[in-house]
């Protein structure tokens, strides 16, 4: 067993000044030195035009351009090499897992991928020049995997397919995107049929006003909206997109449908995707496909509940404290995961190595 950790972040202030702060927070880390590695054996498959990259943001979400600004200005960077790592647009994805489960209040995500590409960030960030205070996991510093707005939106997402990208932003600055330009799950549905899509996933989009969540099946071709309880990483409407081999999915979605004859409290959903023997924690981590963090979202309560590995007692966070202006006294959450495979934000990482 491995003991990993996520580092907690709060900033209030201006995006400029969110991504300087970053850039300093990082800057000369092991999280950057193992990124340089990493580039020079997997070669980028897509280009940065930092012009239409440029007007991308500028069109629809300007703050977050200021926000790269200040990662450039802290961390001495060309702007191409920023977009490179944090843009969040025109960037490839690996196949990835990821399972979700909404219930009576409440939305849980286990989050499954590679060790060497996880952030270990939790942050909170309350915008002073616009936009919706945020609190979530990062995804490549700037993007969310999951997170929890102001307005009582959550959002997760899981991974479908990387056949036949197009031109557009990827899974994690798309999430960032909707927590922090919208107020409802209805306006994040006109959002991802607005916007370009680089690779096939699924969104799934809870509110504190939600009945039913809403379930964005989204590729580059097509957009489509459905409503369900749980998601895992097959289309229900884009078939035609889904991959060939879906039965670990289907086996997780089989899982958690199972569980619902009787209606699952918080903590009895929690612990339905984060205990290893319950059959939708996953252990794939050298498959890319391995739970890393389970994440709670409580849209009515403000709060949110996070555990780093499996069989794990969560870490209970009120976001409606910290919105009101007071600082949490959290610093770090800790965990343990069943892998050799190191964490890229804590040990040396390559890749010139399989795992």
């Amino acid at each position: 067993m491995k003991k990993i950790f996520a580092d907690v972040i709060q900033f209030r202030g201006t995006h400029y000044d969110f991504g300087f702060h970053q850039g300093n927070l990082i800057k000369d880390s092991i999280l950057v030195h193992n990124r340089e590695r990493q580039w020079k054996v997997r070669k980028p498959l897509f280009k940065i035009n930092h012009d239409e990259t440029q007007q991308v943001f500028k069109k629809l979400a300007p703050s977050i351009w200021e926000e790269f600004l200040g990662l450039q200005d802290a961390l001495g960077w060309s702007m191409e090499r920023v977009l490179l790592e944090f843009g969040g647009y025109r960037v490839n994805i690996i196949r990835s897992g990821c399972s979700i489960y909404v219930g009576d209040g409440y939305m849980i995500r286990n989050y499954d991928y590679h060790p060497k590409t996880y952030d270990g960030r939790f942050v909170f960030y309350q915008p002073s020049d616009g936009g919706y205070a945020t609190s979530g996991f990062t995804q490549k510093i700037t993007g969310r995997s999951d997170g929890l707005n102001e307005k009582g939106l959550s959002m997760g997402y899981t991974f479908m397919n990387r056949r036949r990208p197009g031109d557009g932003f990827i899974c994690h600055m798309i999430g960032r995107l909707i927590l922090e330009l919208c107020a409802s799950a209805e306006e994040a549905v006109d959002l991802l049929k607005e916007i370009p899509h680089r690779g096939s996933f699924s969104y799934v989009l809870y509110d504190a006003n939600s009945e039913l969540p809403y379930i964005l099946e989204t590729s580059p071709r097509r957009v489509e909206v459905r409503q369900g309880l749980s998601c895992t990483n097959h289309f229900h409407i884009l078939t035609d997109e889904n991959r060939r081999v879906l039965d670990d999915s289907k086996k997780r979605m089989q899982a958690m449908e199972d569980n619902r004859v009787d209606e699952l409290s918080g903590e009895q959903a929690f612990r339905l995707l984060n205990d290893t023997d319950k059959g939708v924690f996953s252990k794939l981590y050298g498959s890319w496909a391995g739970t890393i963090h389970t994440s709670a979202y409580f849209p009515k309560e403000m709060a949110a509940w996070v555990a780093l590995g499996g069989n794990q007692e969560p870490t209970k966070i009120d976001f409606s404290k910290w919105l009101k202006g007071e600082d949490l006294s959290i610093e770090r959450v800790e965990g343990l995961v069943d892998t050799d495979i190191p964490f890229v934000n804590m040990e040396k990482a390559d890749w010139y190595q399989k795992l």
